[in-house]
Order: C-alpha cells, then sequence, then structure tokens
C-alpha cells in the first residue's frame, strides 16, 4: 500500500521553550536579521567525539525527553540520526533544520508516542560522501567508508550513549535514521547490525548510488530481518527518485515486510529533496517508529 500525503494528519511545529544548549544561548544578543538559536527542550552537545575507525572527529547533540531524570530507574529508546547538524538547530543547518525537538516533545507530552532520547551526529563536512556511502565511486565524490562509520557508531558511539543516559539498549528499543546519502546509509547499516538497531527510517534514500548497490544488499539478504523499516521519497526530487524508492520498497517486499505492518512506504506529494520537507515528515516517522505502547 502506498501512502501519499493526504493519508497523514496535518503536521505543525510548536514553538516551545528553548532548553540549555552547549553551543549558546538561543538567541541572546542576536543582531537584527541574524539566524538565532531554535533548540527547544534538554539538548547536550558533545563536541570532538573520536573514533579509531574514522579520520575526522564530529560533534554529537543529544535530545533528552521531558521528565529525564539521569537518578531515575526509568529507561528510553533511542534514535539515531545523521547529519545531525540539521536535526535540532537552524544555527548549524544548511538551509533550514528538521525541528525533530519541537515535534518530539509536542508527541511525547500528548502522549501520541513514548518518550525517547535522540541522537543527532554531525556529518564532517566534505567527508560526508565518503563516510555515508557504501561502496567507493570517485566519479561521484568518493565513498567506501560506511562501514568504518558503521564500526564507529555500533562499537563506539552507542556504547558511550548507553554509559552516559538512562537507554534501553536493546535493538528493538532502538533506531537509526536519515535522508538522502544518509537513508542510503541507514539501510545499508541496518541490515549489517540487526543485533544493534530494530527500527529504521530511511527518508529520501539515494538508491541510485552506485548502480542501486542497495537494492543487491537487500536482495542478497537470507531472511528477513526484524527491522521495522519507515522508506519514504517526494515527488518533486527527480524523475528517478520516485521509481527507485518503489523498488527497493519492492525489494524489501519480496523479502517478507508487509506494508502497513512492519513497513511503512510514503510518498510526499510535493516534496522536494530538502531539509524542510523532510522536516513535515517527523512526526509520522516518530509515530510510525515510537507507537505509544
Amino acid at each position: 500500500m502506498t501512502h501519499t500525503t493526504a493519508d497523514l494528519a496535518e503536521q505543525t511545529h510548536p514553538t516551545g521553550e528553548h532548553g540549555a544548549v552547549a553551543s549558546g544561548d538561543a538567541g541572546a544578543g542576536a543582531e537584527a536579521g541574524a539566524v538565532t538559536h531554535t533548540v527547544t527542550g534538554d539538548i547536550r552537545t558533545h563536541e570532538g567525539f573520536r573514533s579509531r575507525y574514522l579520520e575526522y572527529d564530529r560533534t554529537v547533540n543529544v535530545y533528552l525527553p521531558p521528565g529525564y531524570d539521569p537518578e531515575s530507574a526509568v529507561r528510553y529508546p533511542v534514535l539515531y540520526l545523521h547529519d545531525g547538524q540539521n536535526v535540532f538547530d537552524r544555527v548549524t543547518s544548511v538551509g533550514q533544520e528538521w525541528h525533530v525537538d519541537e515535534t518530539a516533545q509536542s508527541l511525547i507530552e500528548r502522549g501520541s508516542i513514548e518518550p525517547i532520547i535522540i541522537v543527532a551526529i554531525h556529518n564532517t563536512g566534505e567527508h560526508r560522501i565518503d563516510e555515508y556511502a557504501p561502496t567507493p565511486r570517485p566519479d561521484k565524490g568518493g565513498g567506501g567508508q560506511a562501514d568504518e562509520y558503521g564500526r564507529m557508531l555500533v562499537g563506539e558511539l552507542k556504547p558511550f550513549i548507553d554509559r552516559t543516559y538512562q537507554t534501553l539498549p536493546s535493538a528493538a528499543s532502538t533506531a537509526m535514521g536519515g535522508s538522502s546519502l544518509g537513508g542510503l546509509l541507514t539501510m545499508h547499516l541496518g541490515i549489517r547490525y540487526p543485533t544493534a538497531f530494530g527500527r529504521l527510517a530511511v527518508l529520501s534514500p539515494s538508491v541510485w548510488w552506485d548502480d542501486r548497490v542497495i537494492l543487491r544488499e537487500v536482495e542478497a539478504l537470507p531472511i528477513k530481518l526484524p527491522l521495522r523499516i519507515w522508506l519514504d521519497a517526494g515527488t518533486r526530487e527527480g524523475p528517478e527518485v520516485i521509481p527507485d524508492a518503489r523498488a527497493l520498497r519492492d525489494a524489501l517486499v519480496a523479502k517478507g515486510w508487509q506494508d502497513g505492518v512492519d513497513l511503512c512506504y510514503f510518498e510526499a506529494e510535493g516534496g522536494e529533496h530538502n531539509e524542510q520537507s523532510w522536516a513535515l515528515r517527523v512526526d509520522s516517522v516518530l509515530q510510525f517508529l515510537f507507537p505509544k505502547r
């Protein structure tokens, strides 16, 4: 079943109250016309996260849900998002932001999703293609280090987050998501680490990379994996995007995923390949991945 924009409720991004963030005070002393911080809720910043698998350090932001208490026994599921500089704050974003903090805060306070921790992993700028693409394609700008990125994520960052915060560390309680090459990376790592991640948000994935290598990876799976997958694309992203997204959906269905059960395939009418369009889908993505129990 293909879901369209008309199938989803109208989505808004409430302003909320700005919480403390290590990168600066929200809007304090801003000059007229300057972009100000737009973070909402309790967001912690870890700068210079270092990996033995990757050459470049990165910043990691962590959103904590309302009522989070490090002294409490309550633990929370976790969502890891790539291109983390675009997730919470307009100041660090390329253009617009995803408003994930405002959306999650509103959904949690309304009781529409279970409270979650969200980990936003910044990319490393010009090295993004190398780290996100699973195979090397010098003619497309690089690639080939996605598996090293996966080792960083599963072997270093996730253990750090699980030690530092009140998480539910099991795969069933851990999600990963991203858009474009971040969506490709999410799908690639999701099928390689089903014991680490049980939920995936694959937005506008770059299925085209390396002659649709991700389709071959899905088709090569010996069995269906225990993954709950959101997959989408916008109708104004380019002539090949929807056919590519449908091909990935069909490959997943052929392996046993059921649309409407553990797979949600969504075509965003008028959706473009940008943060503003992806932000409009965050509400539905979170409700599919983390439904209130």
